[in-house]
């Protein structure tokens, strides 16, 4: 009868060398989820693009699902990280409303991987953020500097009161997300390239008075 051998176990790597096999895996899975979503995504095509073995995937992440949960939190903590660089709360209200409002769509347009990944557990409707408190606690701070400058506006009779900072930032996210992640299909609708340096300021341009005169007060 023929022999069956049991692959070897996954030797535990030192902590240097298992955090940078972990980057080096999150990276090869936003390139593979992004591109292919959670469904068309291959563990076999990650450890192939991440030049590791993929049982080592599996020993670190359990699952594809896992991973590409992993994937999502790294995703928000990158670009809250990136927030935190702009010292919002040390900016006066307004300036400060306009810097996050530029900096979002910036970000937006720099890494398309994130809205890709975004599409992608929308259609699996959020049920991997919905088990992640770590993400929750990534962007309650946001949350939180956004209201203190609300706040500090309104007292400073800059912006109106009565203003959610959950719906204000929904709204900044939302009228860069749907733009950009939609522009292809818009171009097609309206018969203009959406995606140009020009449409791009226009877009940009249109979102801060938007914002800003929905905050400000007459």
């Amino acid at each position: 009868m023929p022999s069956h051998k049991k692959a070897a176990p996954v030797t535990e790597p030192r902590p240097r060398d298992a955090d940078r096999s972990q980057q080096t895996i999150l990276l090869a899975a936003r390139e593979e989820f992004a591109e292919h979503g959670l469904g068309g995504a291959r563990v076999d095509r990650i450890a192939e693009r991440a030049d590791v073995n993929k049982r080592l995937i599996y020993y670190y992440f359990k699952s594809k699902d896992e991973l590409f949960l992993a994937v999502l939190e790294k995703a928000y903590a990158d670009i809250r990280e990136a927030e935190n660089q702009l010292h919002l709360a040390e900016m006066p209200p307004s300036l400060a409303i306009r810097r996050l409002t530029e900096f979002t769509w910036d970000y937006y347009i720099a890494h398309p991987e994130f809205l890709t990944l975004l599409n992608s557990e929308n259609l699996h409707q959020g049920r991997h953020l919905a088990m992640s408190s770590r993400v929750r606690d990534t962007n309650s701070p946001l949350i939180q500097t956004l209201a203190d400058l609300l706040e500090r506006g309104r007292k400073d009779g800059i912006f109106r009161g009565g203003i959610d900072p959950i719906q204000l930032y929904v709204s900044i996210a939302g009228m860069a997300y749907f733009y950009l992640s939609n522009n292809h299909t818009l171009s097609a609708i309206f018969g203009r390239d959406l995606m140009t340096p020009k449409a791009h300021q226009e877009r940009l341009s249109h979102m801060t008075e938007v914002i800003l005169g929905y905050l400000l007060r007459d």
